[in-house]
Parts: structure tokens; sequence; C-alpha cells
């Protein structure tokens, strides 16, 4: 089975003004899940879905935030299985090149990782555009 789901983008958008979209609170909070995230290693984080009625929560902890460079891992509620998300930014002549990486799906039992590595995979897919929207947003916000 696979083990890692990767992704790959380019913004046009300054490598800062995508590490703050990847790693505040308030602008995560805003295009993806609302959190306590802390770009800081070994603070513990909690994302959470709002306003469904099956609740989204994931938790983990920052394992590191060099800049430009952000891993933590990852703890789906009702599983006790850590996998891990690292976010890493390049900054290019068209603006900012994202590599997202999710790794360790594998570590669930064999009957879910397929459907895990599925969800999760599709999931960052529409992560990537909603980050590509909310980027655009706010750049024209204002």
């Amino acid at each position: 089975m696979n083990d890692v789901i990767k992704k790959e983008h380019v913004f046009a958008h300054p490598i800062q003004k995508v590490w703050d979209a990847i790693s505040k609170a308030e602008e995560i909070s805003k295009w993806f899940l609302k959190t306590d995230f802390k770009a800081e290693k070994g603070f513990k984080y909690t994302f959470q879905s709002s306003g469904e009625a099956d609740c989204t929560q994931i938790t983990g902890e920052v394992r590191s935030a060099d800049p430009y460079t952000l891993i933590y891992t990852w703890i789906v509620k009702d599983t006790n299985v850590e996998t891990v998300v690292c976010w890493e930014l390049e900054e290019t002549d068209e603006g900012t090149k994202l590599y997202l990486k999710h790794s360790g799906i594998s570590n669930y039992p064999e009957n879910s990782a397929v459907t895990f590595f599925n969800s999760f995979d599709s999931g960052w897919e529409h992560c990537v555009n909603d980050l590509k929207s909310f980027l655009k947003e706010e750049v024209h916000a204002g």
C-alpha cells in the first residue's frame, strides 16, 4: 500500500503569506478547520470541524516549525493511530511552491488503511484548493 500522500502546488503569493496561512491559528481556522494551533515545537493542538453533525476532530503535536517547514503528528478522533503531516515551502520565481506530505497511513489497521488513505488524499486535495481560494481572497481583500 502507498503510505505517503503528496501534493504540490505553486501559489502566486510571497512565501511569508503562505507560511502565515498554514501556521497561524486565526488563518488556518478561516480556510481549513477551527484550531488553537501554534507553530511551536511541542505544542499540542486540536483541529475541529464546526457545524457538522458528524464532527471531525484531529489532535497532535508540532514536531518542527522551522522557517517554512512545518511538521506535526495527526491523530483522528476515536483512533490511536499517529500519522505525520509535513508542509514545506520554497520560494520560486512564480511565488511559493508548496510540498505537502502526509505519511504513516499504513499504521492504520489493514482493513481501514486504504479507506483512510483515500479519504486523506481527497481531503488534502480540497485543502490545497481551499488554501488557494483563501490566499486569493486575502490578497484582494482591503
